[in-house]
């Protein structure tokens, strides 16, 4: 942690690390699993289901139920939770694939802060909040737009019962030109805070702003949750007048890095051609491909369908999808859906899939190296997109991105 800032470590002591009989030029980095459970841990049973229906219901209950006990952040919740009871502002940095984003809204509202307010989780994207809506839904047995609800810009599935809410940090402030104290909140959670946009920076603003003056009313108070993979601790601690600041650590599964001996001046012709390699080298799972943008995305699909064609037909099972900001939601969702049998998903993102969303399947990732952003100029109070490199916190977020549910390999070029 930055010095002047407390950081708390909040980790479970079942430590077993992983190594690699890869060749000696490839990097491997040992990752941890901090909550490994036995399937012995999964709820108790109250009786055998009657019938096929209930047989179903009740064995995705149990999968699921073991999926969030063997998160990092399960052994730690309690302690969470009475920090988040005790102080006005935490700071929660996780690694990917600590459960933060989907388990702590559900921590909060199982210990009672709902009672007075809805939590509300905003997210830099649509799509994420979208399918980790869908997802926390699952996980609670209900309906989406019941108690677990989102809202984005054009599509809102929330209801007067809803109180657990996902929403773009566009929409929340929205909302905040209607409700500059957020009445509507007890809890606001800030996820994926070092995404640094102008909508993330206005926000940590308007949401200090309904603190203090909430305070100041002596009404209902408001909670305020930062959360991050990484991020600037001792900046953004101070601003909330030394929030203390907790680490969840713990990547599950081991991932590789390589990289590529010269990089190339053509990224992605260097990605395609690393995609087939792959391919037609590597075992099962799917691959995920960083670009910049959607003109170069749509580029590269068309080139890996091209090509697929040009395969043996036994190698021809290459499934090439597009994933970017533009994109319709019903074409969104189809790189979630289960990979057909006997095929390999190629995914080609802009960096929408870098935080908060998890691609089930995904186990090697291609990163170009570059990421088109906005930049804000203010000399003339507009943003551009420039294509820029990434920081070394956007590559260890899409390497991450290899080991959210099996051990993974990630190809930098």
């Amino acid at each position: 942690a930055s010095p002047g800032v407390k950081n708390h470590s909040l980790v479970n002591d079942n430590t077993a690390e992983t190594g690699s009989n890869r060749e000696p030029a490839t990097t491997t980095f040992h990752c941890t699993n901090k909550a490994a459970v036995s399937a012995n841990s999964a709820l108790n049973n109250s009786g055998e289901p009657e019938d096929d229906e209930d047989a179903e219901r009740h064995r995705i209950k149990m999968h699921l139920h073991k999926q969030r006990k063997a998160l990092p952040i399960f052994p730690v919740r309690k302690e969470l939770v009475r920090v988040i009871r005790q102080r006005d502002c935490v700071i929660l940095i996780g690694e990917t694939a600590c459960g933060k984003t989907t388990q702590l809204p559900q921590y909060l509202h199982a210990t009672g802060f709902t009672k007075r307010g809805a939590v509300g989780i905003t997210q830099p994207r649509r799509v994420a909040a979208i399918t980790v809506a869908d997802r926390v839904a699952m996980e609670m047995g209900v309906e989406l737009g019941d108690l677990v609800g989102y809202s984005v810009r054009f599509d809102d599935t929330t209801s007067g019962a809803t109180r657990i809410k996902y929403l773009t940090d566009g929409m929340l402030l929205r909302e905040a030109l209607l409700d500059p104290l957020l009445r509507r909140y007890s809890v606001v959670v800030l996820d994926e805070a070092h995404e640094r946009t102008v909508n993330t920076d206005i926000l940590f603003g308007v949401v200090k702003s309904a603190q203090k003056e909430r305070q100041r009313m002596e009404t209902n108070p408001l909670k305020i949750v930062v959360m991050s993979a990484t991020m600037d601790v001792d900046h953004f601690s101070r601003y909330f007048d030394n929030a203390p600041v907790y680490t969840l650590e713990g990547r599950q599964h081991p991932i590789e890095i390589m990289y590529a001996v010269k990089s190339q001046e053509d990224y992605i012709f260097s990605a395609l051609v690393t995609v087939f390699q792959i391919h037609r080298n590597q075992g099962p799972g799917d691959i995920l491909v960083f670009c910049t943008g959607q003109e170069e995305i749509e580029s590269a699909v068309r080139a890996a369908r091209e090509t697929r064609l040009q395969l043996d037909p036994e190698e021809q099972n290459v499934l090439a999808l597009p994933l970017y900001s533009a994109l319709p939601s019903s074409l969104q969702l189809k790189v979630f859906q289960p990979t057909p049998k006997g095929w390999r998903k190629v995914i080609f993102s802009t960096n929408i899939a870098e935080t908060s969303i998890t691609i089930p399947g995904i186990k090697y990732v291609v990163d170009t190296g570059v990421v088109k952003q906005r930049t804000y100029q203010p000399g003339t109070g507009l943003e551009v997109l420039k294509v820029k490199k990434i920081s070394r916190a956007q590559a260890w977020q899409r390497a991450g991105r290899a080991g959210r549910e099996c051990s993974g390999v990630c190809y930098r070029l």
